[in-house]
């Protein structure tokens, strides 16, 4: 009896609304755990350039930090090379508007702008999830109004209205709202993980900019008096 019940009798028996229904549900959930897994690796390998950081204070130069930092495409790399570079191009540029800046807020200005780069880059994918787990219950529930309604229209066309008539029927239409929930649970879960992970990439890239900039305006890096002596940089 139950055999005739489940996903794959919704899909051979149901109307073109709840086949398309079913498989926005399925496609949705296709491209949240594309994302996930995705942003995941994505947040693993920048959470090991951001711990692999601090290893850039204690190089003996700058040309040996950036290549303990890594290539381009290492966020804390690129960041050091804005600096770098916004640092030299206001000591070079003359009659400009940002001379009108001292190097200090140029080199902010930079530093600042390089961080909401990266921490966009940080972020794309996010709002995909975010609207799969808000609307994923929705279009479930959705599903299962529809196949109620048809149900309970079988049932006034044909006059039977015992339990076992409406019991299968509008059992199967909440496997809609079920399968919507399974699609949401795993985007919202993900996004709330992903957004944590970021949270510490961008707070470590802030108290690495803090440090950069310290180090291109004074030439030396900020740190606790009581670690003075073991974090100041050898780098030149």
């Amino acid at each position: 009896m139950y055999e005739s019940f489940g996903l794959s009798h919704i899909w051979l028996h149901g109307d073109a609304i709840t086949r398309a229904i079913m498989a926005l549900l399925i496609g949705m959930s296709i491209v949240s755990w594309i994302v996930i897994v995705l942003k995941a690796l994505d947040v693993w390998r920048y959470k090991q350039q951001a711990l692999g950081s601090e290893a850039f204070w204690h190089s003996h130069s700058l040309s040996e930090g950036l290549n303990v930092l890594g290539s381009k495409g290492n966020l804390f790399h690129d960041l050091a090379i804005t600096g770098q570079e916004a640092t030299d191009h206001h000591q070079a540029a003359q009659k400009q508007l940002h001379d009108r800046l001292d190097v200090s807020d140029w080199v902010t200005r930079s530093l600042r702008n390089a961080i909401d780069d990266s921490t966009g880059k940080l972020q794309n994918g996010l709002a995909i999830l975010a609207s799969i787990g808000s609307t994923a219950p929705f279009v479930g529930l959705f599903g299962t109004v529809w196949g109620i309604y048809h149900a309970l229209v079988a049932i006034g066309v044909t006059g039977n209205a015992s339990i076992d008539a409406i019991a299968g029927p509008i059992g199967e239409t909440l496997i809609m709202t079920a399968l919507g929930l399974t699609v949401a649970i795993p985007a919202v879960l993900g996004y709330n993980a992903l957004v944590r992970g970021n949270k510490f990439i961008i707070s470590r890239m802030n108290r690495f900019a803090h440090d950069l900039h310290a180090y291109y305006v004074t030439g030396t890096r900020i740190a606790p008096s009581s670690q003075a002596s073991s974090l100041t940089p050898a780098v030149h």
